[in-house]
């Protein structure tokens, strides 16, 4: 079929980059801006703009919410269909109380699970969550939507496709398609050292965007490959589901057996007995991790089998000062406050999952290598959409001559993909800031209106790409390139001034006078966008006129 490997490898670059290059977009984009989630996060929800919190005091504050808080309607909604009769109105058995924070959170995540009377399924619980202020404890609105952390965040690894676990498996499958990518690019690049230092940008469009292409993906080449790896290895567990399928009674065995040599207890007692002084734990935790030369603060806490004698509290600590992901959790007996238990140093297999989650999830603390981690993500992007481009522009004429509309449709997708994308990020980011805070009794919450507009952004964003495709058919530019990345510059611009106008917080006040750079942060990333798409648009629009614009002969013979 090929007369030699490199072409066998330049085949497979091609196509399947082709096929799954849109997917491989997202996941880029949409994980460079994960990397500042939580940012992401404050400026969508202006209740949120303090400074981050370290754990509050459990004894005074949390625990009277616990006590409060009952399952979310979502939960019931999914267990209506798994129980032998009706749910009851109130759940009392607690399985489970937990807290979460990180370093740069200025909010709690409070989530519970609940026994369920009658379940068909025993390890089915009922569950519910609270975010909270943890300053004061008070709530935030459960229909605010944090678009970083819940919505763009899940977004690069799921789609935020949940039907039988589909995004992940797409997504999966985009990851080992990046991979073979980046193998047979390398093979078929026989200059890539020279690559890494050539750009053309007075080319033709064709040789500029291949040079592009080129510098980028071999500038990020270690970036890109870890990166594609470490995602395979998080999710392992769906891809490879043993645990929970094949090897399912021995991996609940192994969980007792486990429960047996770790002290901590399985199942309820049934016997009930109160809960001491949680904060007193946590304050011998972290009097244990100072005294073994890792000092820190609390990151996650957790109440197992709550109000019963085999009730246990688990406090873990919140490592930002290493990569690996690793907790080092201090167990005590809930009753009681007894030391159970301190988790034991990490084995060598262990050690290296938990370094390589920690490096692809970056809960550490350090900002430059934050930022170049969103680098990395967006070269990653300009790789991709530079190979779309080239594989239009090399076979657009030809496909013009041979009435295919190959080039078409690519072009329309590499625009829905590319600027599309952008509009519809930016479209949540707008309507978040326009929708009132009450909506009408009967509308759908404000956080699920917000993800219908996302999506209706980039459907409409995909229509104008396919509308405007005509000219690639006879082998010209696509006019919807220059008119999205406009409208990406406008958007970026009225997304800030809709920040100023509806919560007074300015780049001025932001920077300089209360300076809050998480939120002064993404209006300066919008203002950059914005310049880079209105650059963008200019040269689009120049090379369009100089390429419609009649050869000089041509002129000659008119004159």
């Amino acid at each position: 079929m090929f007369s030699n490997f490199r072409q066998a490898m330049a085949w497979v670059h091609t196509w399947f980059g082709l096929v799954l290059g849109f997917v491989l977009m997202a996941c880029f984009f949409f994980g460079s801006l994960s990397v500042f989630d939580r940012e992401i996060d404050r400026w969508a929800i202006p209740a949120s703009r303090h400074a981050a919190q370290p754990m509050p005091s459990f004894d005074r504050l949390l625990q009277p919410i616990f006590q409060d808080m009952q399952p979310s309607k979502e939960s019931l909604d999914y267990l209506r269909d798994r129980v032998d009769g009706p749910l009851p109105a109130r759940f009392d058995t607690v399985r489970s109380w937990g807290a979460y924070t990180t370093h740069r959170d200025p909010v709690l995540s409070l989530f519970t699970s609940y026994e369920v009377p009658n379940a068909k399924d025993p390890d089915d619980a009922a569950r519910g969550n609270r975010t909270i202020d943890p300053r004061t404890g008070a709530a935030l609105p459960d229909d605010r939507l944090k678009i970083g952390s819940q919505f763009f965040y899940p977004l690069h690894y799921s789609l935020n496709l949940s039907w039988k676990d589909l995004g992940y498996w797409i997504v999966g499958l985009a990851g080992l398609t990046m991979l073979v990518a980046l193998v047979s690019g390398v093979v078929m690049h026989r200059r890539i050292f020279r690559e890494f230092f050539t750009f053309r940008p007075k080319k033709s469009t064709q040789r500029s965007v291949l040079d592009l292409h080129n510098m980028t993906g071999v500038l990020a080449l270690p970036f890109h490959f870890f990166f594609a790896f470490t995602g395979l290895v998080i999710f392992a567990g769906i891809y490879f589901p043993v645990t929970h399928t094949q090897l399912n009674p021995l991996h609940e065995l192994h969980e007792k057996l486990e429960a047996e040599e770790t002290g901590l207890p399985h199942d309820r007692a049934g016997v009930a007995a109160p809960l001491a002084s949680v904060d007193a734990m946590a304050a011998e935790a972290q009097r244990r991790w100072a005294a073994r030369g890792m000092a820190g603060e609390v990151g996650l806490l957790t109440v197992s089998h709550v109000g019963d004698a085999n009730g246990y509290v688990s406090v873990y600590r919140a490592g930002t000062d290493r990569i690996a992901l690793v907790g080092d959790g201090i167990h005590f007996k809930a009753s009681t406050g007894e030391l159970l238990r301190e988790d034991p140093p990490r084995t060598a297999v262990d050690s290296v999952n938990t370094f390589l989650t920690g490096l692809h999830l970056q809960h550490f603390r350090h900002w430059l290598l934050r930022w170049l981690y969103v680098l990395g993500g967006l070269l990653g992007c300009v790789c991709i959409a530079t190979g779309f481009i080239f594989f239009v522009e090399k076979r657009k004429k030809q496909h013009a001559a041979a009435g295919s509309q190959g080039s078409r449709v690519v072009d329309a997708l590499a625009v829905t993909t590319v600027t599309g994308m952008l509009l519809a990020a930016l479209t949540i980011l707008i309507a978040n800031r326009l929708l009132p805070e009450s909506l009408p009794a009967g509308w759908p919450p404000r956080g699920d209106l917000e993800q219908y507009l996302f999506w209706a952004g980039w459907a409409l964003a995909m229509a104008h790409g396919f509308a405007r495709s005509a000219p690639v058919a006879q082998g010209r530019p696509n006019p919807a390139w220059r008119e999205q990345c406009w409208a990406v510059a406008a958007m970026a611009v009225a997304a800030v001034l809709l920040n100023w106008l509806t919560t007074g917080d300015h780049l001025a006040r932001t920077v300089f006078i209360d300076t809050y750079w998480p939120v002064a942060g993404v209006d300066l990333f919008l203002l950059a966008c914005a310049g880079l798409a209105a650059g963008a648009a200019r040269r689009l629009g120049r090379r369009t006129a100089a390429g419609v614009r009649p050869a000089p002969r041509a002129e000659a013979a008119h004159a």
